[in-house]
């Protein structure tokens, strides 16, 4: 009934949406006397910004046409490389690029938003490195013919996607990615897998959420797992072609999200309502690209969800040594020549202050040489992996941890060395 109620309402809001918009159009169209009076303006930028916050959304596209390396503008090349049911590794290249330059493997997010979120972070990385990124599929879109999909699940994903990108390939996983892709890197190096990652950089990622817990931490650990699947676990509904399929859908994850930071986004629509009423377009649209993708939401299977809950927020199990994949326990000290490199935010509020930079004291096969710690100053969750700071001060502490580490030769060298 959930889904159903929600789709009813999706329904009313799109037919509102569209009729915001055409009204919007004409009370400023200059024929008539209304474009030229201030009222005029005020209600059909009033218009906009609802048709704009109701209108339905889909999967966005990345749309990363060409990037700018050394005053040249290189033209991007997207390409789908492997296809699986859950989701595709995407890659993106360009001419400008030297026959060496560095692989990476971006984890994106399974938390109720697309891999497109991570648009600034292909980006940026891309004016030196090849880069592929997971592109998660949305669980309403998968048929029940094609299984279940949970942690171990998205941990094989990630191993099968390094796989396809071959050895000596850097990963960075961005926030809620971070336990399956740590636990990736572990049960990798645990098996000399010739694939495992060159260097991993978390970043924002719930390693071990008794530190410094948040709202969503508390949120998590404050209800029972029976809660969890009686109240926010759903059935798609025939529309779809996952029809039957458990899910947490997507829209839920956002009301969540906006319920955090409602003072914030209300007053983010009442400056965009300002700009369009003094002529301001540039500064209306950047506030629309940014909520064109906010509000683009994907499922979660009801299995990975759970799970999720259950061992990251609740039993903390890669922390406390008992996180187990497929029947084998995770050894976080069987990672020995994967460098790790944490980067967490000041002002994050979703993945609080040490949270990432738990791996480091449990990662103990690893040398103290082969790890980092960046502390982003006056970054919050989305400013670590988007933005100006992003692409001017965390960005270049990324690639120089790449230099520093540029081939598993360099690496088995350097960690000898020290040890």
């Amino acid at each position: 009934m959930l889904y159903n109620a929600y789709e009813l309402q999706r329904a009313w809001l799109t037919g509102a949406s569209a009729w915001a918009s055409v009204v919007s159009e004409l009370v400023q169209n200059p024929s008539l006397p209304s474009a030229a009076t201030g009222m005029g303006s005020m209600v059909s930028s009033a218009l906009d910004v609802f048709a704009h916050a109701a209108m339905a959304r889909g999967k966005p596209a990345f749309a990363i046409e060409a990037v700018n390396v050394g005053g040249k503008s290189w033209g991007v090349t997207e390409a789908i490389v492997l296809r699986r049911p859950f989701g595709n590794l995407l890659r993106f290249s360009h001419d400008g690029l030297p026959e060496d330059a560095p692989k990476l493997l971006i984890v994106a997010p399974m938390s109720g938003h697309f891999a497109t979120l991570l648009r600034g972070t292909v980006a940026r990385l891309l004016e030196g490195a090849v880069v592929y990124i997971t592109d998660w599929a949305d669980a309403k879109m998968v048929p029940v013919e094609a299984g279940r999909f949970d942690l171990d699940d998205y941990i094989d994903y990630v191993i099968g996607f390094l796989e396809h990108a071959g050895p000596d390939t850097h990963v960075l996983a961005v926030c809620q990615p971070s336990v399956p892709a740590l636990a990736a890197t572990a049960l990798m190096g645990a098996s000399n897998h010739p694939c495992r990652p060159l260097t991993l950089t978390m970043m924002g990622g719930p390693i071990d959420t008794r530190e410094a817990p948040t709202t969503v931490n508390d949120t998590a650990m404050t209800r029972p797992l029976a809660w969890f699947k009686g109240n926010v676990i759903t059935t798609v509904p025939l529309l779809y072609p996952g029809a039957g399929r458990r899910v947490y859908p997507g829209f839920l994850q956002l009301a969540g999200f906006m319920s955090m930071n409602l003072k914030a986004h209300m007053m983010s629509h009442w400056t965009m309502f300002k700009h369009l009423v003094e002529g301001d377009g540039d500064s209306a649209d950047a506030s629309k690209a940014f909520y064109e993708e906010y509000r683009s939401v994907c499922d979660l299977t009801a299995e990975f969800y759970l799970q999720t809950i259950e061992h990251v927020f609740q039993r903390h199990s890669l922390p406390l040594g008992e996180f187990m994949h497929r029947g084998q326990l995770v050894d976080l000290g069987a990672i020995r020549d994967t460098p790790i490199l944490c980067i967490e935010g000041e002002r994050d509020d979703i993945s609080g202050i040490g949270q990432t930079r738990a791996a480091l004291t449990l990662a103990t096969g690893l040398p103290e040489a082969a790890k980092r710690y960046h502390l982003a100053p006056e970054v919050g969750h989305y400013g670590i992996f988007n933005g100006e700071r992003w692409r001017s001060r965390i960005a270049p502490v990324v690639e120089e941890w790449w230099a520093r580490h540029a081939s598993r030769h360099s690496v088995g060298r350097k960690l000898k060395a020290v040890s």
